[in-house]
């Protein structure tokens, strides 16, 4: 064992965050900690680091252990350029050198005694070169570099000219080059574009220290993690396996908790309603009963309710209007800034329905080909054509679709006049603006809580060409998750630019890479992509521009035949689950009309009018009962569909 976490509780305030989480990383592994946005993942890393003070508990690390920390927000200023400063992370190995080459000049003047005794010293200095891989440690540091996105021309540019994000690859470059015993990264994919994340998936899942990490990157905590901790409710609940393995096994676990606390809650209300009743006989028999019956209901440890995920929020993007079938035309657009060309004579089609997700690295073009779309570029060339009756919803980085002056809910509601109180504020919870939050003013709220406004609104647009730039951004786990159920399901049309592969692969029908001032198609989800994407750069070597309306312009013929049967088997499984959806909000209505009339019951049975009436309370008793047991009957199909 490396390091333990046992009973750490942390609470600011009356608040507890963190109440006796508890777990341990042994050699190799690798762990990753997920949560809510605000629920101490943070915290917990700090406590870790010595960063913060916990409340009760103990942090136990194994006698010379080192750890390495890349916090998500530090203050980076190297006064040098980006080659030398990794190379400092190799200066042992760089003095160790020097001195193997005093040794060996020495060695030529000396002879006898004095050259066993320096021959020792060179011989034992050299194994340790060796053992630490000096003889590799340039290409070690180039390695990094080139995985984290420079180039060997940028090695001379000076650190402090560089942007906030290129400077966070710095310093997490130089973590990774120092090999501690335990890397803790918070949030390391914020900075990185996909070929970047993929590096460092395949370095950290190799590397041979171990892992914790945290982040909202789920296709990144699913390629490394081989333990998951979830931080809920202040609890720590430990997953042995992947991001998968715990998705899997928490809903899982949910549904379980669900139906026990239901059940629970279904006795205690059936035991209290016949407390009630033998209570208002008000004979001497059916009041020791009704005590005797309260004293076991007392005796009863109440479950607590398990968190719901998306069980309120089921949010719906539904067009207002159909479009034509073709929504987007476009062809020979060209757009340089300067002597950079980012693309030069591009064709592409979209037509009604697809989910289309653009990707390729930083700085290739992919949101400047939205804005130019939006007409919020100029083109240098090209012809962009909407289809008939397309009506765009835009979602950009930015945020320059919200007015400052006006409160979060003004904003909703003032762009939606028809919208009730509790549908704006039902749309606002789903993406954690509760109570007084929605009053905050626009201008007052940081970049992701502006991103989160704009995903707000777009969830209530009536548009049927949906255009998103990197929505995910600064979206914890859950948020995500409403905001993918949301799109899945959408029946309009969806251009998107995002890094995050999993929210890639879970939306998308299509995806279009730009790379090398290309474009190249791929029709299927993100695996797909990645499982096909060689063969598509070797068959279209020749191509200098891939049209791509058709699948037969970018692979052969039994190319074309596969991609086709992936295709159909794709869009099979998506009827499937549309269907599995459906039926999903028909047992929700069922559940919400079932508890209504439950309740209504209630109130009829706790009326004083009724009372001394025995022969309407059993009536009312007899209903509620049949109520209870079709609401069970309804919560196990529910569930059923979610396995």
């Amino acid at each position: 064992m490396l390091l333990a976490c046992q009973n750490i509780t942390k609470s600011f305030g009356v608040k507890t965050i963190l109440q006796n989480i508890s777990f341990h990383i042994e050699d190799n592994e690798k762990i990753a900690i997920v949560g809510i946005n605000g629920c101490g993942k943070t915290t917990l890393l700090k406590i870790i680091m010595g960063q913060e003070s916990q409340d009760s508990g103990q942090v136990v690390q194994a006698k010379d252990t080192t750890i390495g920390y890349l916090s998500q927000h530090q203050d980076i200023s190297f006064d040098n350029t980006i080659y030398a400063e990794m190379l400092e992370t190799k200066q042992h190995l760089i003095d160790l050198e020097a001195q193997i080459r005093k040794l060996e000049l020495e060695m030529q003047s000396l002879e006898g005694e004095q050259l066993e005794q320096v021959l020792e010293i060179y011989n034992r200095l050299s194994s340790k070169y060796d053992r630490e891989n000096g003889y590799a440690y340039e290409s070690e540091v180039t390695g990094v570099l080139k995985g984290l996105g420079f180039d060997k021309a940028d090695y001379e540019r000076h650190i402090n000219t560089l942007s906030g994000g290129q400077k966070m690859r710095i310093a997490l470059g130089k973590l990774l080059l120092t090999k501690p015993d335990i890397i803790i990264l918070d949030e390391p994919t914020n900075h990185l574009d996909m070929s970047s994340i993929s590096w460092l998936e395949g370095y950290l899942s190799s590397y041979k220290g171990s892992v914790i990490i945290v982040s909202h990157d789920r296709y990144f905590i699913d390629k490394i993690a081989t333990k998951i901790v979830e931080i809920d409710n202040t609890k720590g609940i430990i997953y042995n396996g992947n991001y998968t393995y715990y998705a899997s096994k928490r809903a899982e676990l949910r549904a379980n908790q669900m139906k026990a606390y239901l059940n629970q809650q279904q006795e205690i209300k059936h035991q209290e309603e016949v407390i009630a009743k033998l209570k208002q006989f008000n004979r001497e028999k059916s009041i020791k009963r009704a005590e005797s019956r309260e004293k076991s209901l007392n005796k009863i440890e109440v479950l607590e309710k398990p968190t719901e995920v998306n069980s309120e929020m089921n949010l719906k993007l539904t067009p207002s209007v159909e479009s034509g079938n073709d929504v987007l035309t476009i062809n020979g657009l060209s757009k340089a800034y300067g002597s950079t060309i980012l693309f030069d004579n591009i064709d592409l089609e979209i037509k009604r329905g697809e989910h289309v997700s653009l990707i390729g690295a930083n700085g290739t073009g992919k949101t400047t080909i939205l804005k130019l779309i939006t007409h919020r570029e100029t083109k240098d060339s090209g012809v962009i054509t909407l289809g008939s009756r397309v009506k765009i919803g835009y979602y950009d980085q930015e945020h320059q679709v919200l007015s400052n002056n006006k409160t979060i809910f003004e904003e909703l509601s003032d762009s939606y006049p028809d919208l009730t109180n509790t549908q704006i504020r039902n749309v606002l919870a789903a993406f954690l603006f509760t109570g007084d939050d929605v009053f905050k003013q626009i201008k007052d709220l940081s970049g992701g809580e502006k991103g989160r406004v704009s995903l707000a609104k777009l969830m209530l647009s009536p548009a049927n060409f949906l255009i998103l730039d990197e929505p995910t951004n600064h979206l914890d786990i859950q948020s995500k998750e409403i905001l993918e159920n949301a799109l899945k399901n959408y029946t309009g049309t969806l251009l998107t630019v995002s890094h995050d592969r999993y929210f890639v692969n879970s939306i998308s029908t299509r995806i279009i890479e730009l790379k090398d001032k290309q474009i190249y198609n791929f029709i299927g989800d993100y695996n797909y992509y990645e499982s096909h994407k060689e063969n598509i750069y070797e068959t279209n070597k020749s191509s200098k521009v891939l049209a791509f309306s058709s699948v037969s312009q970018i692979e052969n013929t039994e190319e074309k035949k596969s991609s086709k049967s992936d295709y159909l088997k794709l869009k099979e499984e998506q009827a499937k689950q549309r269907k599995i959806q459906n039926d999903l909000k028909k047992l929700e209505s069922k559940i919400e009309e079932l508890e209504t009339k439950i309740e209504e019951i209630d109130i009829l049975i706790n009326d004083s009018q009724n009372a001394t009436n025995s022969h309407k309370l059993a009536e009312l008793s007899a209903s509620r009962e049949e109520y209870d047991k079709e609401l069970l009957e309804t919560y196990d199909k529910y569930y059923e569909l979610l396995d």
